[in-house]
């Protein structure tokens, strides 16, 4: 990431723009902010920054007989989920209260229950693809401190207000860094519990398909599972018809293998969600390459 010394007059002007903008969001009642968001990144930011061109073309990859209507269709969902997934992240109050009403199902609760009385590290996988982060928000309220990996934004401007949206939820967060990998061991290795984000692009490892197209995924978090010996939960959040709410679930557990198998395992777990609903999947950034 770069630093503040190395940052452009573009980084800080982009920055100013985006926090005006957020501000303007956040003076909204909570359900027509999400809303609002939503459909201005939609409308507004994603076709002149080129990711609903982008999404449009991934979609059209791994569905290739897809009608145009319906791929614009779901790159204009991905978008609007995108929206409203990043406001949400920063109406951290609002949006803890508003998930109160939420309940988490699965067969992986009763596992969970049992790894916590055991002091058995869980390492929760997911992907980008609803919004993520709504598992580890009902989850600290049921009791579960979960911490947490993140990559930091190239804008060191805007990612120091950024990092506000992630720190705090539910137990610590390290960067994706060497010291910040090793924080987070410990952290599973005390019996803590943490969660990773596994579907980006990391060249220098395996493809595994995903959705029916080769995808470098990195093995780390398969490493990571079987050193400590944590029990591999994948956890969605996917929105609901009213786009406000959430369905959470905390899947059965992935067995402990071998590394790449428990990739292929969490990837398939994603596949399915993506399949039921693909507007709901992340299409924009460049999972293939």
């Amino acid at each position: 990431m770069r630093s503040f010394d190395t940052a452009t007059r573009s980084d800080w002007i982009i920055d100013r723009a985006l926090r005006g903008i957020i501000r303007s969001a956040l003076a909204l009642p909570y359900e027509t902010r999400v809303r609002w968001f939503g459909g201005l990144i939609d409308r507004v930011v994603a076709p002149a920054a080129g990711y609903r061109k982008r999404a449009a073309d991934q979609i059209s990859m791994i569905w290739p007989d897809l009608p145009k209507a319906e791929v614009d269709r779901i790159a204009r969902a991905c978008c609007n989920n995108f929206g409203r997934t990043m406001i949400e992240g920063y109406s951290r109050s609002d949006y803890t209260k508003h998930l109160a009403r939420t309940e988490p199902k699965g067969a992986g609760l009763a596992p969970l229950a049992e790894a916590k009385a055991a002091g058995r590290p869980v390492l929760f996988v997911t992907g980008h693809f609803g919004n993520h982060d709504a598992p580890r928000h009902v989850l600290n309220r049921m009791g579960y401190s979960i911490g947490g990996i993140y990559k930091p934004i190239s804008n060191p401007y805007f990612n120091e207000h950024y990092l506000g949206t992630i720190k705090d939820v539910s137990g610590p967060v390290f960067p994706i860094d060497r010291d910040g990998m090793a924080g987070f061991m410990r952290m599973l290795k005390d019996g803590g519990m943490g969660t990773m984000l596994f579907d980006v692009r990391v060249s220098k490892y395996p493809a595994i398909p995903f959705l029916g197209h080769p995808a470098h995924t990195s093995t780390g978090l398969g490493a990571i599972a079987i050193k400590t010996g944590a029990l591999i939960l994948p956890y969605f959040g996917t929105r609901l018809d009213d786009g406000l709410n959430f369905d959470v679930e905390v899947e059965a557990p992935v067995d402990l293998t071998t590394p790449e198998q428990i990739m292929r395992d969490v990837t398939d777990r994603l596949e399915a969600r993506i399949q039921a609903h693909p507007e709901q999947y992340f299409w924009v950034h460049r999972r293939w390459g």
